[in-house]
């Protein structure tokens, strides 16, 4: 596992959840079309994930390591897709196992890298990092925003009670929550406090003591949130890189490549009249979930494409819904309904789509506002309450028409929400592709994305000389 020998060599460690591990891997693409050496820290199933990204990058190597076995986690599973979010805790539990390896690693290595790039998920490695002898830079998945809240809940971890109304007076806006919006990993923790969560929150603490912050977010969606962070770090080494899922290749080329047949249903329709309905990866919804959003989308008269995901004979008995019998007929011709996997970039990319119902997942966030497409917010966990509130409180960029994991909402108000939110002249709609100008603006060249990147890759470049 050589690198360039003169080039910088980096470490980076991304998490093996599929809303952390891509957008760290776009990174990476970008730092090494910078000329940056890199290995990637992976276990072996999850090593095809990184096959595009390693065929097209000869100066990115892997130190594939096998994973750790954990009393929560069931043999043969390395990644949080097939455990859901619950799932987090122990999956973090298990890679610190990982540690003595790494620096055996490192001590054996010829050309050891000058720094580590890891999750935030992973905070355990800024104390590997100190005992290695290089500095940690912590990468943000989510947004600044969400970053500040999971920082005040782990630093003021005794003063946040469960079941109480949370107030973030010393972030922008002085935000509050309810203790469901509280982002669960948070909750989970508190809730059942152990030895085991207790790395947990060491871990998340760690991260506010990172050499760097790199967070998947640009200037002008977040701007007075990068730099409350970077006063709580005491430093100027806060980059703000996103959006990072625009790796190379237009919208159209995005499109051209996806030959599915709801791109062809799309072009039948005017620009900005579909609604895209998506809830992403890991959530499902119940039966009466189901039954009820179904309805809303027959009442408002929008035309949509509805994303579906194949249940198990274990979900269907555990209460979680499928699309209703008789529900795609009576909305034939202005429904499409997807089961499983989407191309969700190509579908919101198509000039049909103007609207996006969504969980709010921060990938998800960013390729709405990457297409100019406004969000309809239904926020269910994780960060998402924190996401929601900055897209239609803040910046009115999006609606929210339904919140809660649990809630079923009422078929008929949601029809009505929807019906109002896809009006062409909704304000919303306007500014989310003023949002898409300002996102393509911070990634051209000389906009704040591209700057932050140059920034970060020069002062890796000052770590390698000193260590010359």
């Amino acid at each position: 596992m050589s690198s360039t020998k003169n080039g910088v060599h980096i470490l980076v460690f991304p998490y093996p959840a599929q809303g952390h591990m891509l957008p760290l891997l776009h990174l990476t693409h970008h730092l090494s079309s910078r000329g940056l050496s890199i290995t990637i820290l992976i276990t072996p199933k999850n090593l095809p994930i990184l096959s595009p990204l390693i065929s097209s990058n000869s100066s990115i190597q892997t130190l594939v390591l096998p994973f750790p076995t954990h009393p929560s986690i069931p043999p043969g599973v390395e990644n949080v897709k097939d455990l859901g979010n619950q799932g987090n805790i122990p999956m973090i539990n298990a890679l610190t196992k990982l540690q003595d390896p790494i620096i055996q690693w490192f001590n054996s290595h010829s050309n050891p890298p000058v720094a580590l790039l890891s999750d935030f998920f992973l905070g355990w490695t800024h104390h590997l990092a100190n005992q290695i002898g290089i500095p940690r830079l912590v990468f943000y998945s989510s947004g600044a925003f969400a970053v500040g809240v999971f920082n005040h809940l782990w630093v003021n971890c005794e003063d946040v009670k469960p079941g109480c109304e949370v107030n973030f007076q010393d972030l922008p806006w002085e935000p509050s929550f309810t203790w469901e919006q509280v982002p669960s990993l948070y909750r989970r923790y508190r809730e059942s406090p152990s030895v085991c969560v207790e790395l947990i929150k060491n871990s998340m603490v760690a991260n506010y003591l990172s050499w760097a912050s790199v967070s998947n977010t640009f200037e002008a969606l977040e701007g007075e949130f990068l730099a409350h962070l970077s006063r709580a770090m005491g430093h100027p080494r806060v980059y703000s890189v996103g959006p990072l899922n625009m790796v190379g290749g237009s919208d159209n080329e995005k499109l051209d490549s996806c030959n599915d047949g709801v791109i062809s249903w799309l072009d039948q329709w005017d620009d900005g009249s579909v609604l895209y309905v998506c809830f992403g990866s890991q959530k499902l919804l119940k039966k009466a979930q189901m039954e009820a959003l179904a309805i809303g989308l027959e009442r408002s008269g929008v035309r949509f494409v509805w994303v579906v995901k194949p249940l198990t004979a274990q979900q269907v008995a555990d209460g979680y819904g499928s699309v209703p019998d008789g529900f795609e007929e009576r909305v034939s011709g202005r429904g499409f309904v997807m089961k499983g996997w989407a191309p969700q970039t190509a579908i919101l990319g198509h000039r049909g789509v103007g609207g996006f119902l969504s969980h709010c997942g921060w990938n998800s966030v960013l390729e709405a506002i990457m297409a100019g497409v406004m969000i309809l917010g239904w926020p269910m966990e994780a960060e998402q309450f924190v996401n929601a509130k900055l897209l239609v409180e803040y910046k009115g960029v999006a609606v929210r028409v339904c919140q809660g994991g649990d809630t079923v909402p009422n078929p008929a108000e949601l029809g009505q929400k929807i019906a109002e939110s896809m009006r062409g002249d909704a304000m919303e709609r306007v500014r989310a592709k003023e949002m898409r100008n300002k996102a393509l603006e911070a990634i051209r060249v000389g906009g704040s994305s591209n700057r932050d990147l140059d920034g970060l890759v020069q002062e890796l470049a000052k770590l390698q000389v000193k260590n010359v």
